[in-house]
């Protein structure tokens, strides 16, 4: 089985995964001569039939390298998917002048790769995002070989061999130990022991149900509305009485009014009671 007999299609390690690796495994290794012509014609002439070559000849050091990621938790068959993304880029910029192997080259493309799917799929929450965090994690990852959490002299010459401060490695040793949890938590049912209060259950909740609050700023939204156009419908003098007895910074008196209109107080007084009466059925309405 040679290279140019496969083609990238037909390897990808799906469900299968122990077949694809007998698979690429069985692929023939470049030599130098052969890789060189391969990349010059890809290189100076844009043959893709070369470039194809050089990747499906490579595959099999991906899975080499994806097979020391395997401590995530994180399926190999997606860890090759990436690794063979990475691989791709690397032999589409890789010049053949410079003297180097191609794999010399890619091994940094396809770690690049693998790196960026353990970061984003690792944690809900990201644990590093800068380029220094992501340094630490990984090399903390392969430095720390035992399960029990680092001693003083332990982070000081982590910290010192990574170019880092104590502090860093201390919290991202925390991140690393940190789990997800659910915000909801187990369902109502579940009685399961060893369950955990999440978020949802514990976190204190201010100014009552979101729904309540919306629905209440809605009829209150509605009520104000209502509100303008009875008052609107009143006649002049019953909407005069009800801003300057309600709605008015220095409300007047009933005598006051009474004065205005020349009536009497008892008679502002219906007619403030009338024009209440309607504003109060159109509110409710």
């Amino acid at each position: 089985m040679t290279a140019n007999l496969l083609s990238l299609n037909s390897l990808s390690p799906g469900r299968d995964l122990d077949s694809y690796v007998r698979t690429v495994s069985a692929i023939p290794v470049l030599s130098a001569d052969e890789e060189k012509a391969l990349a010059e014609r890809f290189y100076y002439h844009d043959d893709l039939d070369a470039a194809r070559q050089l990747v499906i000849s490579h595959l099999r050091f991906v899975v080499h390298l994806a097979r020391s990621y395997q401590g995530y938790g994180l399926s190999q068959g997606d860890l090759i998917q990436e690794g063979n993304v990475g691989l791709m880029k690397a032999v589409k910029r890789f010049n053949p002048e410079v003297g180097v192997r191609l794999i010399s080259f890619a091994v940094h493309w396809i770690k690049a790769e693998m790196h960026e799917f353990i970061l984003r799929n690792w944690r809900i929450v990201k644990v590093a995002t800068t380029k220094a965090q992501r340094k630490l994690f990984f090399n903390l990852r392969s430095n720390k070989r035992r399960l029990a959490w680092l001693t003083q002299d332990e982070t000081r010459t982590m910290a010192a061999e990574l170019g880092v401060s104590e502090e860093e490695v201390s919290r991202m040793e925390g991140r690393m130990a940190a789990s997800d949890l659910s915000f909801d938590g187990f369902d109502d049912d579940d009685d399961s022991e060893g369950g955990y209060f999440a978020p949802a259950q514990y976190l204190e909740q201010e100014g009552g149900n979101p729904e309540d609050v919306v629905a209440e700023d809605d009829w209150r939204s509605s009520a104000a509305e209502r509100l303008s156009t009875a008052l609107a419908a009143l006649d002049e003098r019953s909407r005069d009485i009800i801003q300057n007895r309600w709605l008015a910074d220095d409300k007047l008196t009933l005598h006051d009014l009474a004065a205005r209109y020349d009536v009497s107080a008892e008679r502002i007084r219906q007619i403030e009671k009338n024009a209440m009466k309607k504003l109060k059925a159109a509110v409710a309405a």
